[in-house]
Order: C-alpha cells, then sequence, then structure tokens
C-alpha cells in the first residue's frame, strides 16, 4: 500500500446546494445542506484512502483540543474515512477554518471562508518525522511556512514531493523549490505568473523551478510542461456531466500523487487524476462523494 502524507489546509465545509446564484441583497433557498470534511491537503488525503492508499495528515487547527469543536469534528471525520492524523498541531485560541459554500444548478460554486490567521504561526514539532514512512508528500500552499520544513524532510529522504498550487503565490516562493511536482489550478498559475495565458504561465515558472510542472482547468484539457521534449503538452479531461465542482482538484491532486507511487509515469498519473476528478464532478457532494478505486479503473477501462 502507498503511504503518503499530505499536509496544509483544513476546513469545515457548510454545502449548500441551490437553483442559482442570488443577487445582492436577495435571499436563496437551498434544496440541500451538507456539512463535510474539507480544505485541499484534506480532500486529497480522502481521496487518496477511496482510492486504495495509506492517507496521513499535518495541518494547524484550532485548539487546543476539546475546546475548538470544528477542530475536534475535522478530526473525526478524517478518521472514519481512515486517515491518521499525524501532525495537527492545535493552536491554542484560534478557530479551526469554515467555509460557507453554495453550489448551483450548473456544478458551479462560489465559496466563502473564514480563516483565523493565528494558525500562520503553527509550526511541525518533527518534520523528519512526519516523513520517516511516507512513500511521497503533498502539500497545498495555504500555510506556507507551516509546510516547507515538511517537504525539505521529505526531499532530503528522496521522495516525490506534490504541491498544490491552489492560492495566489510570490512566484519565487521558497516552496516552489521544495517539490518534485507542481500541479496549479489556472486562477492560481494566472496570478502567480502574472498572465492570462496558462501555456506562458507554465513557461515562466519552468524557469523559477526545476519540478515538474502543470496546471488544471476545469472542463479543459490539462497543461502539463514535458522537459524530455521542451514543449507544453496536453492531457484531454474526461466528458461527464457536471454536478458539483467543489474539491475535484483536490482530488486530482490525491490521484495525481497516488498514481506516481504506485510506479505510472506521470502522463499515465495524470489520466488516472483526470479520471477520479471527472467521476467527483459528475455528483453532489465535495469530498463526502469522492469515488472509490474500482469507479476510477472502470472509468479507464471503458475509455
Amino acid at each position: 500500500m502507498a503511504n503518503i502524507l499530505c499536509a496544509g489546509i483544513a476546513v469545515l465545509d457548510e454545502v449548500f446546494r441551490i437553483h442559482a446564484f442570488p443577487m445582492p441583497d436577495t435571499k436563496v433557498g437551498a434544496s440541500e445542506l451538507i456539512t463535510i470534511v474539507g480544505g485541499c491537503a484534506a480532500n486529497a488525503a480522502v481521496a487518496i484512502a477511496r482510492l486504495g492508499g495509506k492517507a496521513y495528515f499535518a495541518a494547524p487547527l484550532g485548539g487546543p483540543a476539546g475546546s475548538d469543536a470544528i477542530g475536534d469534528r475535522l478530526v473525526e471525520g478524517l478518521q472514519r474515512e481512515g486517515v491518521e492524523c499525524v501532525g495537527c498541531v492545535r493552536v491554542p485560541g484560534a478557530r479551526t477554518p469554515v467555509s460557507a459554500i453554495f453550489v448551483d444548478a450548473c456544478g458551479d460554486r462560489t465559496v466563502a471562508t473564514y480563516l483565523d490567521h493565528r494558525l500562520d504561526e503553527a509550526r511541525v514539532d518533527n518534520a523528519d518525522g512526519l516523513v520517516t514512512t511516507v512513500d511521497a508528500v503533498l502539500v497545498d500552499n495555504r500555510f506556507p511556512d507551516f509546510v516547507v520544513p515538511i517537504c525539505r524532510a521529505a526531499v532530503a529522504r528522496r521522495i516525490p514531493v506534490i504541491i498544490d498550487a491552489d492560492g495566489p503565490a510570490d512566484d519565487r516562493q521558497p516552496l516552489f523549490n521544495a517539490a518534485t511536482h507542481v500541479i496549479f489550478s489556472a486562477e492560481c498559475l494566472r496570478d502567480t505568473a502574472r498572465t492570462r495565458d496558462l501555456a506562458a504561465g507554465l513557461a515562466h515558472m519552468r524557469k523559477l523551478t526545476g519540478a515538474f510542472l502543470a496546471v488544471t482547468n476545469g472542463a479543459h484539457p490539462v497543461l502539463w510542461y514535458d522537459r524530455g521534449c521542451a514543449t507544453i503538452r496536453e492531457m484531454p479531461v474526461f466528458a461527464t456531466r457536471t454536478v458539483d465542482t467543489l474539491g475535484a482538484g483536490d482530488v486530482f491532486h490525491g490521484a495525481f500523487v497516488l498514481a506516481l507511487v504506485e510506479g505510472r509515469g506521470v502522463e499515465d498519473a495524470l489520466r488516472f487524476a483526470a479520471a477520479a476528478a471527472g467521476l467527483k464532478c459528475s455528483r453532489f457532494g465535495g469530498s463526502s462523494v469522492t469515488p472509490q478505486r474500482t469507479e476510477v479503473d472502470a472509468l479507464l477501462a471503458q475509455s
């Protein structure tokens, strides 16, 4: 079994299903409401567990344990999914992040997140210990000072370090040089490279890091930089009926890391990840409807 450490942000997601996004100063009714584990790294950990890997999780959370109910609830939710919370730092007096998420009839989402910036001060006590028994590390860039020591410890062990670049960042952020693979969201790459052209954004970032580079862009093909051919290549995504895009990028990252650890090349790993993310988009419920391995394998076989 592949052992993968995911580190970064965990959020309690309150997800409302609505027909259409409301206009300012109006009210709208929701047809469904669910409360689930959310956040880039946390969602990726759930995906890894459901796809057949062993996931471990590290994150700053409100604390201490027993005094921050949201943090306690997230830890319990992850444990129910088979994820081991081995590096969750409970920050006294801080509050665990919460998001209100609205998903419309087209599957698009609008997100409002409360983030207590006292969590920015959290640090892991023993980064080397966290990576001792894992085969790869996946981090998001929401708490860079928290995850960089973990990435550097993993680099020292010569295991893959994958960055889920989801939030805007400085293009020279140390995190990018502490990675073997960086996969951007389209929004993050545009903001980080300061260009609307995603191919140009990848070309810009390849001058700043030796990591493998790719970018996801919703229903559009995944773009990735092939250093062997020194060119930008495309990976088509799977055509599914979009019901809910929430967490799809996180599922993509978790599936990609798992596929790498299992020995797939980057192109096959991207395809596996695209299949998992496509299935996630076809159903409502964020991380709670992350697909199982048998479903992904079946979709790949059909294609």
